[in-house]
């Protein structure tokens, strides 16, 4: 999935560094080639060590953790942890339990900067609402204001394990993952996370 947006983004630059450089313009083919290759490089989509300990809720992200705050979903009690995502930032988001998707809302909005508190409410978003059996999990992924483009590569009702590749954001964003107020958090503002990997939280 991640490739074929890659394709899509990164071949139109190399062809017109191709352009480019047959009509002697060799500084803004130069300039191209660069943009194309930051492309590529930029929809990349490593494979990653998914922990199997019971309990254990992996990152939906790569990125730096900007929030662990206290925050009801519907009236129900929980935690949110907001992760601001920079544009050298592996851009895929995974699911971070073990789930099935019961609903995907996308709601437009605004593009503020992804790190800013409001964003979480007021920015294009797509709010993905994940079964467990024990209660909902949600993903929020969220654009910022170079990010235009949310995307989710499952369907609804779609059964997920836990780490699988869920879908992607363009470019610099930001995902909210919200738990159960039961679910005890193992991550702090500040922390530099992996999608997938990184354990964030424990659910027993």
């Amino acid at each position: 999935m991640a490739f074929r947006e890659a394709l899509k983004y990164g071949i139109p630059p190399l062809v017109l560094a191709l352009v480019a450089g047959l009509a002697g313009w060799h500084v803004v083919a130069a300039i191209l080639v660069v943009a194309g290759a930051f492309v590529f490089y930029f929809f990349r989509d490593p494979e990653r060590d998914v922990p199997h300990e019971a309990g254990a809720v992996v990152s939906p992200a790569d990125g730096r953790v900007v929030e662990v705050v206290e925050e009801a979903f519907d009236g129900r009690p929980g935690k949110r942890i907001s992760i601001f995502l920079s544009i050298f930032n592996v851009h895929v988001n995974r699911s971070p339990v073990k789930a099935r998707i019961e609903s995907v809302d996308y709601r437009p909005g605004k593009f503020y900067a992804a790190m800013r508190a409001r964003a979480s409410m007021e920015n294009e978003q797509n709010v993905i609402r994940l079964e467990t059996g024990r209660g909902p999990v949600i993903v929020k992924q969220i654009a910022g204001w170079i990010a235009r483009r949310v995307l989710v590569w499952k369907p609804v009702g779609a059964s997920l394990e836990r780490g699988e590749r869920l879908g992607m954001i363009r470019f610099g964003s930001r995902v909210d993952l919200w738990l159960p107020a039961e679910a005890r958090i193992v991550v702090s503002k500040g922390q530099n996370v992996h999608g997938g990997s990184s354990v964030v939280a424990q659910w027993s």
